[in-house]
């Protein structure tokens, strides 16, 4: 297991929360409030929230302190291209680095998954989903390339994708593809099927915002109808 500072380790947590829902977009992080629950001093938070702002994932001022940033739907079509090109180099170096101790730990986090997917437990399922490909791109010992995906995970849609209906069985079938891949050694089938996991769950996002998005002018549009004399 590879060290990880105080500052880090509440870093990750935070970032956990944040893509996972935990912490809602446009939240306020109270830094005393933070280190109460991880039993931790103010200085590492203080640090942690420090990176955090660096990567993107929220933004302070002297008014409001911190709070999270909300995703950006018009940059996420360039986020998601970025993210199948590192991601995808991420899986294919994890897959050549994998034993059978790390692949029987992230058949244990998928499986804990699937199981809270099976339980309707979306916001369990967000937050291990993010362990899940947080642990795989720790394999991969890229961490350059680690750091610029947490980059883009920060302005990154997670939260509200998670919520699609079904989504979250889809992906733990997606994620037993990807563990079959590592097991086989095929790391061009695992670059694959991160692939088609990560477009699946943006085409999936869109169609559901989309159609939220035009239903308010569908009905404004009917409203108009309404009134036009006969």
């Amino acid at each position: 297991m590879e060290y990880r500072t105080k500052e880090e380790q509440v870093a990750d947590f935070l970032r956990e929360g944040i893509i996972s829902g935990r912490l809602p977009r446009g939240a306020r992080l109270k830094q005393q409030e933070i280190a109460d629950e991880l039993r931790t001093s103010i200085t590492p938070v203080r640090e942690a929230l420090k990176l955090l702002e660096a990567e993107g994932y929220i933004e302070s001022n002297s008014y409001r302190g911190a709070t999270v940033v909300p995703f950006d739907v018009s940059a996420s079509t360039e986020i998601l291209k970025l993210r199948i090109m590192l991601e995808t180099q991420l899986v294919e170096s994890a897959a050549r680095n994998l034993g059978s101790n790390e692949i029987a730990e992230l058949r244990e986090i998928a499986n804990q998954f699937e199981a809270a997917a099976n339980a309707g437990d979306s916001s369990a399922a967000r937050g291990i989903n993010y362990r899940f490909h947080r642990r795989i791109y720790d394999f991969a010992q890229l961490p350059q390339t680690l750091h610029f995906v947490q980059v883009l995970w920060a302005r990154y849609p997670f939260d509200v994708i998670n919520r699609v209906e079904g989504r979250a069985q889809r992906a733990a079938a997606e994620h037993a593809e990807l563990l079959r891949n590592f097991i086989e050694g095929d790391a061009g089938g695992a670059m694959l099927t991160m692939r088609r996991h990560i477009e699946s769950g943006w085409y999936e996002f869109r169609q559901c915002f989309d159609s939220a998005r035009a239903a308010p002018a569908a009905q404004e549009s009917e409203t108009a109808e309404e009134k036009v004399p006969s």
